[in-house]
């Protein structure tokens, strides 16, 4: 494989202890601050097993894997939460931290947490007005939790580096290639995908297989599931085989997403301008003191069913029905249906009455002269 650099992508989407649409995250080192006499932890992305602490605070995130070599926001809102964020950065500023199996979980517990989580270092902090304590936290490693030693105040437990297997192989790099594609056309379809992160992509030579999988499934939408089995996946090949999957599945739906809004948007436009040109015309038959031939229908109408003689009630709908129809284009397909409707309406003999005529014999021949045999039912019916 060819020379790898780092890269570093921040998912302002998830936070851990507070709900998506209360959050707010920086998107810009400024927005977040280190405090007076803090030191900045060290920039390496790579986490030695002899350089991981026997025993580490372990912090459970909701509705979020973060992985090795990736930098991401996170909120800390709960008490412990905060008690954990305030030991451990007087000292070596690293934290485990493993996604809770129920998202909604409010206070996840050493059973209620992934077994496989990631070791990362808090690079900055900052403390909101509301209590809340805003992180960016980098990645370092995987790690396997082993045992956990306290509950209280905040979790804490014995871990285990997990090293990641990279295979330098042609399938691997045609893996790569095909995910960068995926996500290439991805971004096109998706606002607010970082430009560097897109760039890093296209420039796959330049990227780490491995970084690259995991920088992506940071951004993209991803189930909680598939993101924790991206993690815990021991190979490059298979994680860049799952990713794939995720990203074609990801894909269709937003091209067919496009493809819906745009048919929606070229209809909407269709009669947007059918109106528009319907208006200009009324507009210029009336400079040409001509007739508009949908008015003169309406007049028409409004005419019948003053003659008609109908009920009160039947008018004001055929009224109601008339002003409704003289609102729509002639092209719609209500306006044939509301017309047909008055059309029967005003030819109905409201006011017109006719003399009974009860002769048996007269009604017999009627029958006759209209209709021929079915001699038993005239004879019932008479």
């Amino acid at each position: 494989m060819t020379p790898k650099r780092t890269a570093e992508v921040t998912k302002a989407r998830y936070f851990a202890d507070e709900d998506e649409n209360e959050a707010k995250t920086a998107t810009t080192e400024l927005d977040i601050t280190v405090e007076d006499g803090e030191k900045e932890p060290n920039d390496n992305n790579k986490q030695s097993k002899s350089d991981i602490p026997a025993i580490v605070p372990v912090l459970p995130l909701r509705g979020l894997v973060v992985y090795p070599q990736t930098a991401i926001p996170l909120t800390v809102g709960q008490p412990r939460s905060i008690k954990l964020v305030d030991d451990v950065i007087s000292g070596d500023r690293l934290i485990a931290l493993v996604a809770a199996k129920d998202p909604d979980m409010e206070t996840p517990g050493p059973d209620d947490v992934y077994q496989i989580g990631t070791l990362a270092s808090i690079h900055r902090l900052f403390r909101a007005p509301d209590g809340t304590i805003r992180l960016l936290v980098q990645g370092l490693a995987r790690i396997r939790i082993d045992e956990y030693t306290e509950n209280e105040p905040y979790l804490r437990a014995k871990v285990t580096a997990i090293p990641e297997t990279l295979e330098d192989t042609v399938e691997v790099e045609a893996l790569v290639r095909n995910v960068a594609d995926q996500f290439t056309r991805l971004a096109d379809l998706v606002p607010n995908i970082p430009s560097e992160l897109i760039t890093n992509a296209v420039n796959v030579e330049e990227l780490d297989p491995l970084q690259l999988a995991y920088a992506i499934s940071t951004y993209i939408r991803i189930g909680l599931g598939d993101a924790q089995a991206i993690l815990e996946l021991e190979s490059t090949d298979a994680k860049l085989r799952r990713l794939m999957t995720i990203l074609s599945k990801e894909l269709e739906v937003l091209e067919l997403g496009r493809k819906i809004q745009t048919e929606a948007q070229t209809e909407m436009e269709k009669v947007q301008r059918e109106y528009y040109l319907r208006e200009q015309l009324k507009a210029i038959q009336r400079e040409l003191g001509e007739s508009d031939e949908q008015m003169v229908e309406v007049e028409t109408f409004r005419k019948k069913i003053a003659e008609a003689g109908m009920p009160e009630e039947a008018q004001k709908e055929a009224e109601r029905e008339l002003d409704r129809l003289s609102k729509l284009p002639t092209a719609a397909a209500e306006y044939g249906v509301i017309r047909t409707y008055l059309d029967w309406m005003t030819t109905l003999p409201w006011s017109k009455t006719t003399e009974d005529n009860l002769n048996i014999a007269h009604a017999r021949v009627i029958l006759d002269e209209d209709h021929y045999g079915l001699k038993d039912i005239k004879e019932r019916i008479l």
